[in-house]
């Protein structure tokens, strides 16, 4: 077990892939799918709030990341209105999915449940930038999803209270980060001659 201050590196390095990412946004070679990433925003800032019940102190911290960035990304790509992915009725079916997810999560007064219920909902809102990585790869920055396995590894590695309720967002997160980005590299990953 590493000392609980070593996460603030996890969020030094956080801020900046998300400066990269933001910086992509404005140039417009990064379309986020809003869809996924106002999820993104609603079910960690909820799942944070749910660690800090837990007691689940320092290692909380990135997933308050993971809420606050989905957070200025949504404000920059609605400032910049050819900055962000054209929805699809797909990426609203999926996006309403994650909210009914979002609310089972807010009304369950089981911790444990609660938990599920926002990797439910995170994984539902993920569809949408799964599926245009997969397709469109070039629409998205790898940076902020290698940031966000960087900070929920040293995450799990200051946990002092091995309590499902307290390490597995940190596992979701990472597992969902690896997901897009081999989505986002798979192309070149597999090169065809």
């Amino acid at each position: 077990m590493l000392p609980s201050n070593i996460i603030y590196i996890a969020v030094i390095v956080s801020l900046i892939a998300y400066f990269f990412y933001f910086k992509n946004i404005f140039y417009g070679s990064t379309k986020p799918n809003l869809v996924s990433w106002f999820i993104w925003m609603l079910a960690p800032l909820l799942g944070f709030f749910f660690d800090i019940k837990a007691g689940a102190g320092l290692s909380a911290l990135p997933v308050f990341l993971a809420g606050f960035g989905p957070l200025v990304v949504i404000i920059i790509s609605i400032l910049n209105k050819n900055a962000y992915w054209k929805l699809t009725a797909f990426d609203f079916i999926c996006g309403i999915f994650a909210l009914i997810s979002l609310v089972l999560y807010i009304f369950t007064h089981n911790l444990e449940i609660s938990i599920i219920f926002v990797i439910l909902s995170d994984g539902l809102a993920a569809i949408p930038t799964i599926v245009k990585s997969w397709k469109f790869p070039e629409t998205e920055t790898a940076a902020v999803y290698l940031a966000g396995i960087f900070a929920q590894t040293l995450a799990l590695l200051i946990i002092k209270n091995w309590v499902f309720s307290i390490y597995v967002l940190n596992v979701y997160f990472i597992v969902i980060n690896i997901i897009i980005i081999f989505c986002i590299y798979r192309k070149k990953i597999f090169k065809t001659v």
